[in-house]
């Protein structure tokens, strides 16, 4: 601890806010009058948008609202010394496709992949022992074998094939990811070319169906039942099928006990880091690092990114095509393109103007599910947390469960679900699922030495709360300071190690890094809003009702989580539309 008190010393003289800030704040390029595209928000879709455009010989502006640029994917020194991933805090779904077209090793990338991954302590203690039992799961099978084993034989013997089944459906859905969702208004109604172009969007879909062959019904029952009743098949331990439950309702307003969490589930298990499928971890330097690196791609080639420049408006033209954006301060840009980072709602509920919407579209876009659960809270500590099931060294140094996703209130399926109903009533979950992360438990960059940060991904809290009451500071720290006393029940002393806090609710995330509703995937995984009807049916292309105007961001297939997808398929689309102009 003395260390880190004279770390933290040294930072708070050496690094104040104002100075992160002004590193930070960067602009890439002159402001010209007209570019070939332009993309509003430099979130990382929008990044690898212009990244892939420029790269094409496309000359792209990207506009960015804040001082920052990453979007959610953002770096920010809230408490002097601490670096934080504000919002998002892991890495795994990026394409791999991304990774090494855009060059981002060069670029600076540098990734911590963990192993082990996912740590779940119990507060019972195991019979004839002071030490409560623990569930620690990495890339070994033998090791994760023997871990289950503990609460299951049946459940350790049926774990490999468990992952073999989910394997080969992410395997499937994979090819999904990479292409614009088939085009079968195209395919039945369009003229004959389009019918023959509309073919090659099938493709993925043929794929899929050769992967999942004759077990489509095993895999159809896992996308669209609870995923509580698809691990009750698998499983019968608590604490092995609620900590996999997780996956299936982290993020979004869900129970493991409702129709359509597999998918969720699905999202967070399909991805991979250098070759190594499932595999999760930290960004060198914290989520922005990633971001930096993307712009830094996007930049070498051309692209000019551009940090306090607020997009207020899409200009249309009299003949009802996209010709740029107005900004904040009145200045007007000129475009061919317009692709938009932003949500849906934001893009066409706010920026562009409503009488070149049809009705029904704007209607449905406006009816899209929002609902988050999610507050995130970052602490800043000055030592290591120290879990009764997983006892610190005297010297305090990281051990292997600190590097993991560590889930509290997690030890049951029922846990999950009544921390559900408390949100429904309108009311914070008494019992909130915590997944905690250590990022500088691998990266000493983000804290002084000795200290750590620390990410609390929590839920559920709704947006407003019972009885039309809004979120204050006096609720969003009774909020916190129950979080902190579920964490001590797991790890006392934590709460003595605190050195300042960062609480960001649903209305936060949305104000500050512009989530409706405070959902991280712009709208919710649902299977109504996903492939064909993402964000609303027949605008899944990434084009718009307003012929130049695209979406890039989360809010497009295949939705959200740090991949990069959306930026990509939809730099792809604007580039084969510009060709054919």
């Amino acid at each position: 601890m003395a260390a880190c008190g004279r770390g933290l010393s040294r930072a708070m003289g050496a690094s104040p806010f104002s100075a992160w800030r002004q590193a930070h704040s960067y602009t890439r390029g002159r402001l010209k009058p007209e570019y070939d595209a332009v993309v509003i928000g430099a979130g990382h879709n929008g990044l690898v948008a212009a990244a892939y455009l420029q790269r094409l010989g496309v000359n792209t502006a990207v506009f960015e609202r804040r001082h920052v640029i990453g979007g959610a994917a953002v770096t920010e020194e809230i408490i002097p010394g601490f670096k934080f991933s504000r919002a998002s805090y892991l890495l795994s779904l990026l394409r791999p496709q991304i990774y090494t077209e855009l060059e981002l090793k060069k670029h600076g990338l540098r990734l911590h992949l963990r192993n082990p991954h996912s740590f779940t302590p119990m507060l019972e203690e195991s019979a004839g022992s002071k030490v409560p039992r623990s569930l620690l799961l990495g890339t070994d099978m033998a090791e994760n074998q023997k871990q289950i084993a503990q609460f299951s034989r049946k459940d350790a013997e049926a774990f490999p094939k468990y992952e073999a089944f989910m394997s080969r459906l992410a395997l499937a859905i994979d090819p999904l990811l990479d292409a614009a969702p088939a085009d079968v208004e195209a395919f039945w109604r369009g003229s004959l070319l389009q019918r023959l172009k509309s073919l090659s969007t099938l493709k993925p879909l043929l794929q899929a169906g050769r992967i999942v062959g004759a077990r489509l019904p095993q895999y159809y029952q896992v996308l669209t039942a609870p995923i509580a009743k698809v691990l009750d098949q698998w499983f019968e331990s608590e604490p092995l099928k609620a900590t996999l439950a997780t996956d299936g309702v982290i993020g979004a307003m869900t129970s493991p006990s409702i129709p359509g969490s597999g998918y969720v589930l699905l999202h967070h298990v399909m991805g991979g880091l250098e070759g190594m499928q499932g595999a999760w971890g930290y960004v060198q330097g914290g989520m922005g690092a990633l971001s930096d690196a993307i712009a830094s791609s996007a930049a070498a080639h051309g692209a000019s990114i551009f940090t306090e420049k607020t997009v207020a408006k899409v200009q249309v033209s009299h003949g009802g095509r996209v010709q740029g954006v107005v900004l904040q301060d009145g200045s007007e840009v000129r475009s061919r393109v317009v692709l938009s980072n932003a949500s849906p709602q934001t893009t066409f509920l706010k920026l562009t103007p409503q009488e070149w919407l049809p009705e029904e579209f704007v209607q449905r876009i406006s009816q899209l599910d929002i609902q988050s659960p999610v507050t995130k809270i970052n602490v800043a500590v000055n030592r290591l947390p120290d879990f009764l099931a997983a006892p610190n060294t005297p010297g305090g140094q990281p051990l292997p469960h600190h590097q993991c996703t560590i889930h509290l209130n997690c030890e049951d399926t029922l846990l999950l679900h009544r921390a559900y109903e408390d949100a429904m009533d309108g009311l914070p979950s008494h019992r909130p699922i915590i997944e905690l992360c250590i990022p500088s438990s691998l990266d000493p960059t983000l804290a002084p030495p000795g200290c750590h940060v620390i990410s609390l991904f929590t839920q559920y809290t709704p947006y407003t709360l019972s009885g039309g009451k809004a979120w204050d500071e006096l609720e969003r720290n009774a909020y916190a300071d129950r979080v902190f006393d579920c964490i001590e029940a797991y790890a006392p002393g934590f709460k003595g190690s605190v050195v300042g806090r960062d609480v960001l609710t649903p209305p936060d995330l949305e104000r500050i890094f512009g989530l409706p509703g405070g959902n991280v995937f712009h709208c919710a995984m649902a299977l109504d809003q996903l492939y064909f009807a993402r964000p609303v049916p027949l605008h899944s292309s990434y084009r718009s009702p307003l012929q130049g105007l695209y979406l890039c961001g989360s809010g497009a297939h295949p939705g959200g989580g740090v991949m990069g997808a959306a930026g990509r398929n939809a730099a792809h689309v604007v580039f084969r539309d510009l060709r054919s102009m």
